[in-house]
C-alpha cells in the first residue's frame, strides 16, 4: 500500500477529520445569523458518519501494522458514535446559554477531536499510536471540562483532570518505555513486544505501570479519587461524555492491548484485573449509596459499571468481547438518557441534589417515568436491556469459570438496586412538604435524545439479532 492508500484505509478517522474541518470553515465564514444552525448541521453530519460506521468493513492494516482495524473495532467505534450523537442532541440548551452560545462550534470540534483520539487508541497496532491516541482523547476533554470558564467548579474540575491526565500519562509512558527496554529495543509494535514478552522483572514492572496509567483513565478503584469531583464540576453534558464514551473507549482499548500483547503474561495480570473489578464494583456501589448530589451519584455508579464492563472482557473469548461491546451499547443509551434528564433539570432550575427530585412525578410525569426506566436498566431489572447485558457479561465470566467473581458481582447488583431505587423513591413518593420542580418544557433535540435512549433501553434486550450481529464479527479477534 502506498501512503495515500494507507490514509484512505482509515475510514472512520477520515470521516471525523472531514467533519472537524468542515465545522471550522463553517464557523469562520457562516454569517452570525446562521450560528445556531451549526447544531443541526453537526448532528446531521455525525448521524451520517454513525450510519456509515455500521457498514461492515474487512480487516485493515495500514502504515506497516501501526494502524489495525477489524469489524469488531468498527462496531465499537459505532457504539461510541451513538453516545456522541446522544450527547450532541441533549446539549442544545446548554449551548444556548449566554456564556456558551458564541463559541458553540468549538464544543463540537473539541468533542470530535477527542473522539478521533479514541478511534486511534482502539485501532492502534503500535504503542506510539496508542499513546498519541490517548493524549488526543485527553487534552480536548480538559478544555471541555473547564468550558464554563466563569464557573469556579468547572475550572477547578478542569485543573484536577489535566493534573490527573498528566500523572497517569507519565505512568503509562514510563511503563511503555520499560516494555521497550525489556524487548531489547526490538520496537513498539504490538507483535514485536508480544513475541518477546516473557515474565521478567522489567516486563512485569512495565506492565504494572501500563495498567496503573490506564486504570486512572477508566477511573477504576483505587485510581478513582478524581472522578466524583471532576464529574460534579464539569458541565453536565460533558460529564455524560466522560461517563460513557471516554470510559468505554479506554476500557476496550486496555483489554485489546492485554490480550493482543501480553497473552503470555495472562497468569500475572489476570489477578490484577480481577482485583480491580472486585474493588471497582464494590466500592463504587458503597460510595454511590452515600451521595446526595446527582452527578456525584452517577460518578460512583459509572465506576461500578466500569467493573462490570471489564468482567466481560476478562473472559478473553469472542463471546466475552461481544458481551462487553453489547454492554457498552446498553450502558450508553441508559446512562445518557439519565444525563439528558439531569442536564435538563440543572440547566432550567440549577438543582442537582437527589432531594430536589422529590415529587418530580407530580409535575413532570414523562421525565420521571423515563428516569425510572433508565435506572431500572442500569440496575439490571428485567425485561430492560440492562438485564440482558449483565446476563451476557456474567455468562461470559462463568464460561471461563470465574465463579467467585460472578458471585461478588451478583451481590453488588442487588446492592445497586438500593441506591437506584432511592432516586425512584424521591420522584414518586418523595416528601410532600418539599416543593417539587416546576413543569419543564423540553426542546425538540432533548426529546429526540430521550426517545432514542428510551427505545434502545426497551428494544436492545429484546432484539437478540443485535447481539448475534456483534458476535459474528468477534470470532478470531481474541
Amino acid at each position: 500500500m502506498n501512503y495515500l492508500d494507507n490514509i484512505l484505509a482509515m475510514r472512520a478517522e477520515l470521516l471525523v477529520v472531514a467533519q472537524i474541518i468542515f465545522l471550522i470553515i463553517y464557523d469562520l465564514f457562516a454569517p452570525k445569523t446562521a450560528g445556531k444552525t451549526i447544531d443541526f448541521v453537526s448532528c446531521a453530519l455525525f448521524l451520517v458518519i454513525t450510519a456509515v460506521g455500521f457498514i461492515p468493513q474487512a480487516d485493515v492494516e495500514a502504515f506497516g501494522g501501526m494502524y489495525l482495524s477489524s469489524p469488531i473495532t468498527e462496531i465499537m467505534k459505532s457504539a461510541l458514535n451513538i453516545g456522541v450523537i446522544l450527547m450532541f442532541l441533549q446539549s442544545k440548551m446548554w449551548l444556548n446559554s449566554e456564556q456558551i452560545a458564541h463559541k458553540r462550534a468549538e464544543v463540537y470540534i473539541l468533542v470530535l477531536s477527542t473522539l478521533l483520539g479514541m478511534y486511534l487508541m482502539i485501532s492502534s497496532g503500535h504503542f506510539l499510536i496508542f499513546y498519541i491516541g490517548l493524549e488526543m482523547a485527553s487534552l480536548p476533554l480538559a478544555a471541555l471540562i473547564a468550558y464554563n470558564k466563569y464557573s469556579y467548579n468547572s475550572v477547578e474540575a478542569g485543573v484536577k483532570y489535566i493534573l490527573m491526565a498528566a500523572f497517569s500519562s507519565g505512568l503509562l509512558l514510563f511503563g511503555i518505555s520499560l516494555l521497550y527496554g525489556s524487548s531489547g529495543g526490538a520496537g513498539l509494535y504490538f507483535e514485536s513486544v508480544r513475541a518477546l514478552a516473557i515474565p521478567s522483572s522489567l516486563t512485569l514492572l512495565g506492565l504494572v505501570f501500563f495498567l496503573a496509567g490506564m486504570a486512572f483513565k477508566i477511573s477504576l478503584v483505587p485510581f478513582h479519587l478524581w472522578t466524583a469531583d471532576v464529574y460534579q464540576g464539569a458541565p453536565t453534558n460533558i460529564t455524560a461524555f466522560l461517563s460513557v464514551v471516554s470510559k468505554s473507549a479506554a476500557a476496550f482499548a486496555l483489554m485489546l492491548v492485554l490480550f493482543k500483547v501480553f497473552p503470555a503474561l495472562f497468569d500475572y495480570w489476570e489477578y490484577v484485573v480481577y482485583a480491580l473489578i472486585v474493588a471497582s464494583i464494590t466500592i463504587g456501589n458503597l460510595f454511590a449509596m452515600r451521595q446526595k448530589n446527582m452527578k456525584r451519584f452517577l460518578a460512583y455508579s459509572s465506576i461500578s459499571q466500569a467493573g462490570y464492563l471489564l468482567l466481560g472482557m476478562l473472559a478473553g473469548t469472542a463471546f466475552g468481547m461481544t458481551s462487553a461491546v453489547y454492554y457498552v451499547l446498553v450502558y450508553t443509551v441508559a446512562n445518557l438518557g439519565i444525563f439528558a434528564i439531569v442536564s435538563e433539570i440543572e440547566n432550567r432550575t440549577g438543582k442537582t441534589e437527589i432531594s430536589d427530585y422529590n415529587g418530580l412525578y407530580k409535575t413532570n410525569p414523562y421525565l420521571s417515568v423515563g428516569m425510572m426506566l433508565f435506572l431500572f436498566s442500569l440496575a439490571g431489572i428485567p425485561p430492560f436491556a440492562g438485564f440482558f447485558s449483565k446476563f451476557f457479561v456474567f455468562a461470559a465470566a462463568v464460561e471461563k469459570e470465574y465463579y467467585g467473581l460472578v458471585f461478588i458481582a451478583l451481590i453488588n447488583t442487588v446492592l445497586s438496586l438500593y441506591y437506584y431505587l432511592l432516586v425512584v423513591k424521591a420522584m414518586f413518593i418523595g416528601n410532600d412538604k418539599i416543593t417539587a420542580i416546576a413543569r419543564l418544557k423540553t426542546n425538540g433535540y432533548t426529546k429526540t435524545a430521550l426517545f432514542i435512549a428510551l427505545a434502545g433501553t426497551l428494544l436492545l434486550g429484546l432484539l437478540s439479532c443485535i447481539f448475534a450481529y456483534i458476535e459474528d464479527f468477534s470470532f478470531g479477534l481474541m
